[in-house]
């Protein structure tokens, strides 16, 4: 298990809990460990927060002077720094980014050079490193010494590859853009403006300390707001490094992960291009999701938490949907990791294929009334192993019986435990809740 790499990477409080000097050492002995036998290429791009800036520099020294080659996107999704690894021959790729953290958070995300996320094996070997338990690496020299180049070409090469993806043209489409402050600012309005729509974009200025702060698809209100008064034909709101998408219909309501893979489940289905008849969620998914791919003879499979465990599964069985209802869907024939732009053009393209609008193509879906909350506490693992805690769980699963759901998980990238309930209303998911809390609450460890 990673000390410092969670679900998506090394994340914290930039000069805090990620530091440039954890940076400069995962540029050490990424520089080493991919150039062994050559010269190591590596290909990073960045988020609009003002620490990475900071981050950049630090990896870039530690890759360069351990003889890595770098080259420089600048400002950049996570999806883009994934594809132009894989596709123009990378060693690996890094993305800094602390996704829909807020902007005095960051993270470091590693790619492998096909794209995916990096290897266990190889993280537990760089955090050995950080910990000074790994054998000192030696320093490159003279001509050995890696040199840094900008890279923009890359990021404009992905822009082209999302063009090409539309099946339809959208001209005559009006559609609303949340970009979060965030990395989408530099890609989502010229791929939509290219495809012909007219798009109206919000919170598309960053200032370094803006990203995701009540916008975004953690705060989707705004969007909600913007499409209802410009009577657009949807809406779509990415988060800080737009690897994943949420949608608002065209009556202002919100179209979540869930809803996004049923309606590409069921048109891939209808198409027959959904691979092995399965879609691929996580635990999180909504029970009325099952429910209604239960109706359509579609069969699925449950992950933990994170689209890095979504895209195993999917790559392991052959299977080209899956995702999460946070908004991270991954599409396997065209991306390795979520692409929340990706998910906006195919959502457009069944809109265009079936001639009818979003809130139509979700109305054959129920979902179950939903309640998730988030507190933070002294030590997720003491909780999830406490007696009581668990004994509180149980009851109120069988409480609920089939007809809904309790989960209590810690959060792969923060200090906190997530508490969730599903049930036929929301008043049930509010008493189940609150009596999962009372007694981790009870028992000393939440922090107040």
């Amino acid at each position: 298990m990673p000390k410092y790499f969670g679900t998506d990477g090394f994340r914290g409080e930039a000069n805090k809990t990620l530091t440039v000097e954890h940076a400069f050492k995962i540029g050490r002995f990424l520089g080493y460990y991919y150039g062994k036998d050559h010269r190591c290429s590596v290909v990073i791009g960045k988020d609009t927060r003002r620490s990475s800036y900071m981050f950049e520099y630090a990896l870039v020294a530690g890759l360069t002077a351990s003889g890595a080659d770098v080259s420089l996107m600048h400002v950049t999704t996570t999806p883009c720094v994934s594809y132009v690894v894989r596709t123009d021959d990378f060693d690996c790729g890094i993305m800094i980014s602390a996704s829909h953290n807020p902007y005095y958070d960051n993270g470091i995300k590693l790619f492998n050079n096909k794209g995916e996320k990096l290897e266990e094996s190889v993280i537990l070997e760089i955090e050995k490193y950080i910990d000074g338990e790994y054998p000192e690496i030696p320093l490159a020299e003279r001509d050995k010494i890696g040199c840094a180049s900008d890279y923009s070409a890359g990021r404009n090469r992905y822009i082209g590859f999302l063009i090409s993806l539309a099946v339809y043209s959208l001209k005559g489409k009006r559609i609303g853009l949340d970009c979060a402050n965030g990395s989408a600012f530099t890609i989502a309005k010229s791929v939509f403006d290219a495809l012909g729509a007219k798009t109206y974009v919000i919170n598309n200025d960053p200032d370094g300390l803006n990203i995701n702060t009540n916008c975004g698809s953690t705060h989707i209100e705004g969007l909600q707001k913007l499409v209802k008064e410009q009577h657009l034909d949807a809406g779509f709101a990415f988060d800080g490094d737009a690897d994943r998408c949420l949608a608002v219909d065209e009556n202002g309501d919100v179209v979540d992960g869930d809803k996004i893979l049923y309606i590409y489940g069921s048109y891939m289905k209808e198409k027959g291009t959904l691979e092995h008849n399965t879609v691929v969620t996580t635990v999180m998914s909504n029970i009325g999701l099952y429910k209604a791919f239960d109706e359509l003879g579609i069969n699925y499979e449950k992950t933990a938490v994170g689209d890095k465990y979504v895209y195993e599964c999917m790559n392991e069985k052959g299977y080209k949907l899956g995702g999460e209802n946070s908004g991270h869907i991954i599409f396997s024939k065209y991306a390795n990791t979520g692409d929340g732009i990706i998910t906006a053009i195919k959502l457009m393209q069944v809109m265009c294929s079936k001639k009818t609008t979003l809130a139509k193509l979700c109305a054959p879906l129920t979902i179950y009334p939903q309640l998730l909350k988030n507190v933070r506490v002294t030590d997720k693992n003491a909780v999830l192993s406490d007696p009581d805690v668990l004994a509180a769980v149980k009851q109120a699963e069988t409480e609920l019986g089939s007809n809904g759901r309790m989960l209590v998980r810690p959060s792969g990238t923060e200090p906190l435990l997530r508490i969730m309930a599903e049930a036929q209303t929301k008043e049930l998911c509010e008493k189940y809740v609150a009596m999962v809390e009372n007694v981790v609450r009870e028992k000393g460890f939440i922090i107040e």
